[in-house]
């Protein structure tokens, strides 16, 4: 059976992104890159919304020459290698190889795929991953926390819904960043 698996890079206060919807304070460095490379290698799908779809499509047309770091090339053979679905009643089409659009979270469905995937499942973006939680279905959580306090935006975990964790592994990166990798339980 597959875990459904969330991970996410956020700040020290909870958001992965801040009030004016940036990022940047996250950008991995070549050594975190490279762990989050690890934990995407092992899943052969990813779910996610409509907002994290189109922050991530950009990897199916990034160009994959030696201008690119050696991480972000792996990371982009890695992507276009999952399956993709898309959740969203909004978005007309997808315009990614391996992609499917569904117009709703089905965790019935999401169930059937944890048991029937041969590779780890990951939901990706905070709302998603929401509903994913709120169902019971997230086995791992794997959060980035950056070194950084942001002061409001979007959360990384839900309000509302109560997840006992336990802790299986921690790692500190030169840059400050820290890994924090849980089980549900």
């Amino acid at each position: 059976m597959a875990k459904l698996i969330f991970s996410s890079i956020t700040s020290l206060d909870g958001y992965v992104a801040d009030a004016d919807g940036r990022f940047d304070w996250g950008v991995p460095d070549a050594e975190v890159h490279a762990v989050v490379n690890d934990l995407e290698r092992r899943a052969g799908t990813h779910l996610y919304g409509r907002r994290m779809y189109e922050v991530m499509v950009a990897w199916e047309t990034l160009p994959a020459g030696p201008e690119q770091p050696p991480v972000v090339r792996d990371f982009a053979e890695i992507w276009r290698a999952a399956d993709k679905v898309v959740h969203s009643t909004t978005l007309q089409e997808v315009t990614s190889a391996r992609t499917r659009l569904e117009r709703a979270f089905d965790p019935a469905a999401v169930r059937q795929l944890k048991a029937t995937a041969e590779r780890d499942i990951t939901v990706g973006g905070p709302g998603l991953a929401a509903q994913a939680f709120a169902a019971g279905l997230v086995d791992e959580l794997h959060l980035f926390v950056a070194p950084v306090v942001v002061g409001g935006g979007t959360r990384a975990l839900p309000d509302g819904v109560r997840v006992q964790l336990e802790l299986l592994d921690e790692r500190r990166f030169a840059g400050g960043m820290v890994h924090l990798h849980h089980r549900c339980i």
